[in-house]
C-alpha cells in the first residue's frame, strides 16, 4: 500500500509541478489532489525539495534508459549512434518539464537541491559518450582526444548550453538551425 500511495503522490506532483512549477505548487495542494492526507506526503517525502529532486529524477531514469539503448547498440555505426544520442537526447529532455524548469530557474533561482542529481547525470552521460566515442576511435571514424576527460565535459558542457535556448523556444523542434544539423557539426568536430 505504500509503494501505491508514494506513486500517486509522485504522478500528481509531476503534473502540478509542470503545470504551476516549483514555487507555485504547494503540498497542500499535492495532497488534497492525490486524496492523501498531508502527513502522508510527509512520511513519504520529508519537504516539497525532497518531492520536487525524486520527480526531476523520475524524468531523468527515462532519459537515461532511453539513451543507455543508444549506446549500448551493437548494431549502429558510432556516428549515428552519436547523432542519434544529441537528438534523443534533447527531444526527451523536451519533454522532462520539471527537469526544464530547473535549466530556466539557473538563470533566476538556483535549486540547488537538486544540485547532486544534476552531477550524476552528467557523470553517467559521460560514461555513455565516452562507450560512442570510444566505438568510434575503433571504427577509424573519431580522433583519439589527447585528453579524454576534456573532449568529455566539452560536448556535456555543449549539450547543456543547447538546453536553454532549445527549451526557451515555443516548439523546441522548431529550432533554426535543426537539431539533427546541430549534431552534425558537434559530429564533425570529432570525426578524423
Amino acid at each position: 500500500m505504500s509503494d501505491k500511495t508514494k506513486d500517486k503522490i509522485l504522478t500528481v506532483a509531476t503534473k502540478l509541478f509542470g503545470r504551476y512549477g516549483f514555487n507555485k505548487t504547494s503540498m497542500d495542494e499535492i495532497a488534497k489532489i492525490a486524496r492523501k492526507a498531508k502527513g502522508s506526503l510527509y512520511y513519504h517525502f520529508h519537504s516539497k525539495e525532497i518531492l520536487f529532486t525524486e520527480v526531476v529524477k523520475r524524468e531523468l531514469t527515462n532519459l537515461q534508459t532511453i539513451l543507455n539503448k543508444i549506446s549500448k547498440n551493437k548494431e549502429m555505426l558510432a556516428v549515428e549512434k552519436l547523432k542519434q544520442y544529441i537528438v534523443v537526447r534533447m527531444d526527451t529532455i523536451a519533454n522532462a518539464v520539471n527537469y526544464n524548469e530547473t535549466v530556466r530557474a539557473d538563470f533566476f533561482e538556483h535549486y540547488d537541491f537538486i544540485d547532486d542529481l544534476r552531477e550524476n547525470i552528467d557523470n553517467w552521460e559521460k560514461t555513455q559518450l565516452r562507450i560512442i566515442i570510444e566505438q568510434g576511435i575503433e571504427e577509424g571514424v573519431f580522433k583519439n582526444p589527447s585528453d579524454f576527460d576534456v573532449a568529455l565535459e566539452t560536448i556535456i558542457m555543449l549539450l547543456k548550453g543547447m538546453e536553454l535556448t532549445y527549451f526557451l523556444k515555443d516548439n523546441p523542434r522548431k529550432t533554426n538551425p535543426p537539431l539533427e544539423k546541430v549534431a552534425e557539426i558537434l559530429i564533425n568536430g570529432v570525426t578524423r
